[in-house]
Formats: structure tokens, sequence, C-alpha cells
């Protein structure tokens, strides 16, 4: 049972999905510098406002436009859900535990923060009663939701999930976080660059219409592509650091290609992790060069900046367009390369067939996805 992709939104710095994909091909980056709290010195950020973004109103904008892309209206009764988060709502915990060291009490409701929030919050939105699902893998979230709502569908669980990832990550224990360990940039995000100092924190999310084949040729959908595949590995070596030798994730990718019965030379396009770090990028250059040589390669990252667990969401929603569109999206950010990989500069018009999507999260996390061009119409 073929896996195909009947609808996307998307929100970032740089607006929503078809602004994002401009701006993406004209080499425009949503990234700013910005003082988002009067503890810290201005910071390069990619918000989407002038102050932190709400995960409740990301998710409900979110879902309201996919449905309106894939042609669809609540209620959905047995629509799957799978909706992750990696940072959930920490800013408002951060709120109640500001509010209870100095009055001891929490006056606002606690209940609607929980972790899986959002994906109820869709859940509610489509009145369904099938699967529903909060997954939480660190900066691999968004992908692993991809992936869950793919095999529920493969399994005979629902003809229809919507599946995605959505983050508000800019709060003070994050911003304090990632700057202890040194991972934080001072200027801006500049994915494989050689002069690259860390990564910039960005909002967003997006939601993708997963559906059955047979479904979407029912209803005369659009079809942006097919989900072909995953490999899921961790390295289980160390709470931030990747391996060195990258064995695990290239055993992900190993499996994806075996799963989805693609074979190296079918790969038109690798949307790679890229966060501007000195470890991921060196890391990944050399996943890269082991397993895919020469493969035109970018990180959009330096657009959007990094938006943790809802990174893979957003992009796999840009692979798709690159697959839609048969374009490949630049590497923004990047000006000398330190790695002899295939990086895409600029907007390049490409017959894209199949691509893989990275992700990489803390504690070793490793999901790769295959997409695929569908030409059945």
């Amino acid at each position: 049972m073929d896996v195909v992709v009947t609808g996307m939104s998307l929100i970032s710095a740089l607006g929503n999905l078809s602004q994002t994909w401009q701006s993406l091909l004209e080499n425009k980056s949503g990234i700013k510098l910005k003082k988002p709290f009067l503890e810290f010195s201005s910071l390069p950020l990619a918000r989407i406002g002038n102050q932190p973004a709400n995960l409740t109103y990301l998710t409900q904008n979110l879902v309201v436009e996919a449905l309106q892309d894939a042609n669809l209206a609540p209620p959905l009764p047995t629509c799957g859900v799978v909706i992750g988060s990696s940072r959930g709502f920490q800013s408002q915990w951060e709120l109640f535990a500001k509010e209870l060291r100095s009055t001891g009490n929490i006056t606002q409701p606690w209940l609607p923060t929980l972790p899986n929030t959002a994906s109820l919050i869709v859940a509610q939105y489509l009145q369904t009663s099938a699967p529903v699902l909060a997954p939480m893998a660190a900066c691999a979230t968004g992908l692993w939701a991809i992936a869950r709502g793919y095999e529920l569908i493969k399994m005979g669980e629902c003809e229809r999930v919507l599946v995605g990832a959505v983050e508000s990550p800019i709060t003070p224990l994050t911003i304090a976080g990632f700057n202890q360990i040194g991972a934080l940039a001072k200027t801006g995000c500049y994915p494989f660059d050689k002069h690259r100092e860390g990564l910039v924190l960005g909002e967003g999310g997006a939601i993708l219409v997963l559906e059955s084949k047979e479904l979407a040729l029912s209803r005369n959908a659009q079809v942006y592509g097919k989900i072909l595949g995953f490999g899921a590995t961790c390295d289980a070596d160390h709470v931030s650091a990747p391996i060195a030798s990258g064995k695990c994730a290239i055993t992900a990718i190993k499996r994806c290609l075996e799963r989805s019965k693609l074979n190296l030379g079918q790969i038109s396009y690798v949307h790679a992790h890229g966060t501007s770090t000195r470890l991921n990028d060196e890391t990944e250059a050399l996943i890269i060069n082991s397993v895919l040589p020469n493969v035109p390669a970018s990180s959009t990252k330096g657009a959007t900046g990094h938006t943790l667990g809802a990174s893979g969401a957003i992009g796999a929603t840009l692979s798709l367009m690159a697959l839609k569109e048969q374009i490949l999206p630049p590497c923004v950010g990047l000006k000398k390369s330190e790695f002899e990989l295939n990086l895409v500069k600029k907007a390049t018009q490409f017959k894209v067939e199949n691509t893989l999507c990275f992700s990489f999260g803390f504690g070793g996390q490793n999901v790769i996805l295959a997409l695929g061009k569908f030409d059945n119409y």
C-alpha cells in the first residue's frame, strides 16, 4: 500500500509554506539579531513575530491550513494524528516555576500544557477517534512523527493520518542550556561553512496529510509525493554528541534505502540536518561522503533557524516542494564550505526523483526518511 502526501502546511520565521519556499529560493534568511529576554544579550534568532511564539496558536493554524490544502474539513472521525514536539509548553512551565517561586502558587491551569497537548489540539479539531500519538525524539521528532504516521497506514490502522511537529523553543532555559554547552551562534547560521559558529534557535512547524494511495485517488486529491520508507537507529553513546564515525546514522540510511526499495544511484537530493554546529556538520559530512558522495545536498536551517523537534517536519515539507517544483533549495548561509560535499549554493532546476531527509537528535537519535515523486496521474 503506497502512502502519499495530499496536503501540507508550514510556518517559519519566513512566513507560511509558499512564503518560506519563495524566500528560500531567493537565498533569504529569517534570522535576525534579537534580545528576547532581559537576562540575555542580543542573539541571532528565527522568530515568527515580535514575541515568542505560542504553541497552541501555531498548532491551530497549521492544522487548518493543512486540511485546506488537502481539500478536507472536519469532522474526520477515522483520521489518525501523530504530532510531536521536543519542547512542548516548556515556556509556560518556566512561567509556572517563576510564579511558584514568587507566590507559592500556580494560578493558571497546567493540564493543557502536558507534552501531548499539540496532538490533542489536532485530534479535537478533527473530532477523531482514531489513534492519537505524540512522539518526542529530540531533534528527530518531526521525522519520527512522519514515520509513525506512515506505519499506521501501512499496517492498515488508518487510511489517513495528520503528521508533523511544532516548536516554540525560544525560552530562557533553552537559551541558557544551549549556551552552556557552547552550541549557540553569535552572528548567524552557516551550515557546513568553514566559519560556522553554532545553531540558531527558530520557531515554527509543519503538518502533512498522509493518505493511502487508494483513498487519495478515490477523491481525486492532489499529491505532492510518496513516503517511501524510513530508517531509525540510536547511537546510545552520549547525551549530546554524535558518534564520530557516524556508524549508527549510516545504518539508518541503509535501512531506509532497503525498506524504500531504493539504491544509492536513485537518490537525487539530500536534505541534511545541517545545524551549523562544529560536531554535527563534521559528522554529517563524513556520513554523506561515506554513503552518498556527489549527491546534491543542502540544509535549510540557515533560512529557518533550527526549530529543534519541528526541523524534520519542516525539512520533509521543503523536500516535497523540491519534488513538486523540480528545484533544489540552496544551503542558505554557506559561503565557503569546509567539506568536499556537493552542496547546493543557489536554487537549481534539477530532475528530482527521490530524496532523503536526515534528522539527528540529542541522545544519538537518527531518523532518515525517503520521499519520492508521484507520477500515477
